[in-house]
């Protein structure tokens, strides 16, 4: 945990409310006091803690009123703004193992395009900690290129039938309803998008297979087949033709939240590193008199300061309502900039920590590798660069850098 001075230096570095301190002080002290400390035991343990402790670390996160806090006040959510997300998001990015999604966000963009009954039956439960959505958008065909999506929706009477399969279906195992994209087939507007609700017990959905990634995270990324699955048309969300509205939507969310979780990755990356780099002694005195180690810190700590306050920023303009298309540049931009930095950060540190760096038991192996998918979901960084340097060719560098 920070000591006050260091605190109080961290304060410093970007104007905050008394409620904002608040609000992270209170993300932090939950991160180090409760996750953190299970973090080698879900590593030993496929990514699972004690049922028990998983069970309290959810409560706790609704008790602390994180939970839910891009959700508005009025559905029971925290109601907190962009700029709060990202301190909390920051935070739980400083646990490893997936740990911090405990801390659950649901989709922001529902409760102003979802009907009253759609509200009542996913979004407000989902709100409380009582359902849990997962996104079945992309497939073996469509990642980035989110338009060459297969999977149809099929009118037929008073209900749409589903087809398709779809991969990296992210938390799937603990959900129990998804969100699906599909392209309309027929009608006046075939071959656009909509986006269903379908609950994962629903006649068709199928769990083809959880295939194991690089990452130990209790959450699995499942292969779902859809296979003429009818859903009432009343599962519609928005208009057909809406779908990649929604999806642009959660992206841009998605990846400031990225951002910010790189950020808190890489602070508690350059704290270990640094600590361990005071102690360590080869030839005679601690590595980090050594040039070659400060040099690595050095470069590692600068760039956080960067990411850190593009984050912030761009957050703090979102809560201002700084243009939509703006905020989709900008987005991409501190996704891009802070993956890549929080990369470099972990391959630093686990050259610092040398043998110890990996071992599975020390921060920076975990981290590692867990970051690496941080410049591909989401969006991978060329994705990125394209949807950067279009809106730049577009509206100008004085619009997107100010």
């Amino acid at each position: 945990m920070l000591r006050p001075a260091m605190e109080s230096d961290h304060r410093a570095a970007y104007p905050m409310s008394e409620e904002d301190r608040r609000i992270q002080e209170t993300a932090r002290r939950f991160v180090d006091e409760e996750l953190i400390p299970w973090e080698v035991h879900a590593e030993e343990h496929g990514g699972r803690i004690p049922e028990d402790v998983r069970e309290r670390h959810h409560r706790r996160a609704i008790e602390l009123g994180l939970f839910a806090m891009n959700m508005p006040r009025e559905l029971g959510g925290g109601g907190f703004t962009t700029f709060q997300q990202v301190l909390v998001s920051e935070q739980l990015g400083r646990a490893t193992n997936a740990l911090g999604w405990c801390v659950h966000t649901p989709p922001s963009w529902a409760p102003g395009v979802v009907t009253p009954e759609q509200l009542e039956r996913w979004i407000v439960p989902t709100i409380r900690g009582e359902r849990r959505e997962c996104y079945a958008i992309t497939e073996p065909e469509a990642g980035s290129d989110v338009d060459a999506i297969r999977t149809t929706a099929r009118r037929e009477g008073d209900a749409y039938v589903l087809n398709g399969l779809k991969w990296h279906v992210t938390s799937f195992n603990v959900a129990d309803y998804c969100f699906v994209q599909a392209k309309l087939e027929g009608g006046s507007h075939a071959g656009e998008h909509a986006m269903f609700f379908v609950d994962k017990d629903t006649p068709g959905v199928r769990l083809v297979r959880e295939p194991a990634y690089s990452h130990t995270f209790p959450d699995t990324h499942a292969v779902v087949a859809f296979e003429d699955v009818r859903v009432p048309a009343s599962n519609r969300i928005g208009e057909e033709g809406d779908g990649l509205t929604f999806t642009y939507a959660w992206f841009r969310y998605e990846r400031l939240m990225i951002a910010a979780r790189c950020c808190g990755a890489a602070e508690r990356l350059i704290e270990e590193a640094t600590a361990f780099a005071k102690e360590r002694v080869q030839f005679g005195r601690p590595i980090v008199e050594h040039q070659a180690v400060a040099h690595m810190l050095a470069d590692s700590v600068t760039e956080l300061w960067a990411a850190r306050l593009m984050t912030y920023r761009l957050a703090g303009d979102i809560d201002r309502g700084v243009d939509v298309k703006v905020q989709h540049a900008r987005c991409s931009m501190a996704k891009l900039f802070a993956s890549e930095m929080a990369n470099r950060v972990a391959d630093r540190a686990v050259q610092i920590f040398g043998g110890r760096g990996y071992m599975r038991e020390n921060v920076a192996e975990r981290f590692y590798r867990e970051l690496r998918v941080e410049r591909i979901w989401e969006g991978t960084s060329e994705i990125q660069r394209n949807i950067v340097a279009d809106q730049l060719a577009k509206r100008g560098v004085r619009t997107l850098a100010g």
